[in-house]
């Protein structure tokens, strides 16, 4: 048995549904993509690794190496997709389409695709001596939870000396980025008939001032805080969803807003919630226990890389392109826990991730896969 062509590898991923999403009436398991990778690899002489993630199951992470100890490469990868609006595709989403010269397909370019790319170079450099090992990590719910990349940084016995993550940037090496925090405010009034206001507390005047003190935090995390590398230079809190009340004639009883920060470098999450809390507590001590501060989901860290790592150099030299910060975030904060040095670097464009007719365009793949050949044989060979 042999490892399908480029294009065939790239069909077979696409067709295989592996969607990740907080609602579970759309969340799918990533198992079949898992076991093409397996099949895949195992034709290639690596030893796999198949894992159900603890947190999540049904959901599971792939670590597939070839040669003994420690150091050398490893490839690393999401499996899942976020999930899609049907009547905003004009292709079938699970179908490889061939159009005006590009892929079209959902995880074309975030990121399924990435692994056809890595297994064609190693089908290339196959008959070259290896002198490290190559490792392919692939993950589950990275679009959701990152819960398979958490699990991963807490194993011990991965200890790969540098580490690519495939996300789309069009070849150009990232080196740090930001984090993200989804956040819930939560305010509990006591509802009443509107005739009498006083005899209520109006949730919905409540958050009118939890809104005033978070404009005040978010002037103050960009007077505060500048990271010059990023295009984006601070800390940036949006204001992002709100709902509450039910009608015109009551006062309203319990209001909520979502809000997303995005933390620099060396701006730590422990930080940015202490800031955050610190806003609120005023209000908290004007009207006791009504305001409530809830993680929508466990906080993504800042990538934090530097532009003096060898990866970084080698990454830099292959592709002519300096490395960059991104206003994104990925995997790499956990990967990295690993011991590696880390770059995010991948085939396709970050403006096509999460998008209706997602696709890569075909003159970009033959310079894409010469510069992942590249790095590959640079590391190991």
């Amino acid at each position: 048995m042999s490892t399908p062509n480029f294009l065939s590898m790239y069909q077979q991923l696409i067709a295989s549904p592996s969607v990740s999403a907080l609602d579970p009436q759309l969340n799918l398991t990533n198992k079949p993509v898992i076991d093409l990778l397996a099949s895949w690899c195992e034709t290639l002489g690596f030893t796999v690794e198949i894992t159900e993630l603890e947190s999540a199951p049904g959901k599971f992470n792939l670590v597939a190496k070839r040669g003994e100890g420690q150091g050398g490469l490893m490839l690393a990868g999401h499996t899942d997709t976020v999930p899609f609006d049907d009547s905003r595709w004009s292709k079938d989403p699970f179908k490889l389409t061939e159009q005006d010269n590009k892929l079209y397909g959902l995880g074309s370019i975030d990121m399924k695709g990435f692994f056809a790319f890595v297994l064609e170079a190693l089908k290339e450099l196959d008959e070259l001596p290896q002198q490290q090992p190559i490792l392919i990590l692939a993950t589950a719910d990275e679009e959701t939870t990152m819960a398979g990349a958490i699990e991963i940084a807490k194993k011990s016995t991965i200890k790969p000396a540098r580490c690519v993550i495939g996300e789309p940037t069009d070849m150009v090496p990232v080196f740090t980025h930001k984090g993200h925090m989804s956040t819930a405010i939560r305010v509990i009034g006591r509802s009443g008939h509107s005739s009498d206001p006083a005899r209520g507390l109006n949730a919905i005047e409540v958050m009118n001032l939890v809104i005033s003190k978070l404009l005040h935090l978010r002037d103050e995390l960009k007077n505060k805080y500048s990271t010059p590398h990023f295009a984006i230079p601070y800390p940036t809190l949006n204001l992002g969803h709100i709902h509450g009340g039910d009608n015109a004639n009551r006062i309203c009883g319990c209001c909520e807003l979502h809000i997303d920060m995005r933390p620099l470098p060396g701006l730590s999450i422990k930080e940015l919630q202490a800031l955050l809390i610190d806003a609120i507590t005023p209000i908290n001590t004007q009207y006791p226990n009504a305001v409530e501060v809830i993680d929508l989901h466990d906080p993504i860290p800042a990538f934090s890389g530097n532009t003096d790592s060898a990866l970084v150099k080698l990454a830099e030299k292959i592709s002519g392109e300096a490395a960059v910060a991104v206003n994104y975030c990925t995997e790499a904060p956990f990967i990295q826990q690993l011991g590696c040095e880390t770059i995010v670097m991948g085939p396709g464009s970050i403006n096509q991730a999460h998008q209706p007719d997602e696709y890569l365009a075909m003159d970009k793949i033959k310079p894409s896969q010469a510069i992942i050949t590249q790095l590959i044989k640079a590391s190991c060979y």
